[in-house]
């Protein structure tokens, strides 16, 4: 399958829409790491859909992480959010044998806005599906890298009843001293978001932490609890 055919597509449907002026204030909020073409995401989503909706139909797995590697080796941000949505839609169709290039994904241009998705759209569903890489995120929980830390703090996030509890508090609790803004933040949003399904349970792990966890980490794990 010819892959380059997939990427002249996307930069046909990107390049159209560049705005130049568009791009310097979306380069500006996401603290210039990043170059943009100036597509807001509702109409980058539009505008590749047929591409995505070709791609999961034609491609397998080893296939749509080649391309999303492709896409990602872009210079523009929203090539990289086009690989995101792409291996969003397609999903189901990853393994965990795809580990390795979803992790390479991870720590590639790793900023908030790429490894939240991944975390929440793409790692999370996956490790539901396959529980043999738990053991993977218990290692990421500690790694030196802090987007794969981040990811095995969020993956759980749309979990709900599911959520693994002993999983996630050790996983805040092994980053609770960590200075990072971006490591404080992701704790709070895990138990802010599990404390919609638990919020006593959510609760009592702050009272009793209280003295490890960031005054960040416990503002915002514990503003559900507060609207009980």
């Amino acid at each position: 399958m010819d892959l380059a055919r997939y990427l002249a597509d996307y930069q046909t449907q990107l390049s159209s829409a560049a705005d130049p002026i568009r791009a310097m204030g979306m380069a500006a909020y996401m603290k210039h790491h990043f170059a943009l073409i100036g597509i807001p995401t509702p109409n980058r989503r539009k505008m590749v859909a047929h591409i995505e909706l070709a791609a999961k139909k034609e491609l397998k797995s080893a296939q749509l992480l080649a391309l999303a590697a492709l896409l990602y080796s872009q210079n523009e941000r929203e090539y990289h959010y086009c690989a995101l949505d792409l291996l969003h839609r397609c999903h189901r169709l990853l393994s965990a044998t795809d580990w390795p290039q979803i992790e390479a994904l991870i720590i590639q241009h790793s900023w908030w806005d790429s490894v939240d998705t991944l975390a929440a759209k793409i790692v999370g569903p996956l490790v539901k599906r396959e529980p043999a890489l738990l053991a993977k995120m218990d290692e990421l929980v500690r790694h030196d890298n802090l987007w794969l830390r981040r990811t095995a703090i969020l993956y759980q996030l749309g979990w709900k009843a599911d959520t693994d509890q002993a999983r996630l508090f050790n996983a805040c609790l092994a980053n609770a001293a960590d200075a990072d803004f971006f490591i404080r933040k992701a704790i709070g949003w895990a138990l802010r978001q599990y404390a919609r399904t638990a919020p006593a349970a959510v609760a009592d792990f702050v009272a009793l932490h209280r003295a490890q966890l960031s005054p960040l980490s416990q503002r915002e794990a514990l503003k559900h609890c507060q609207a009980q």
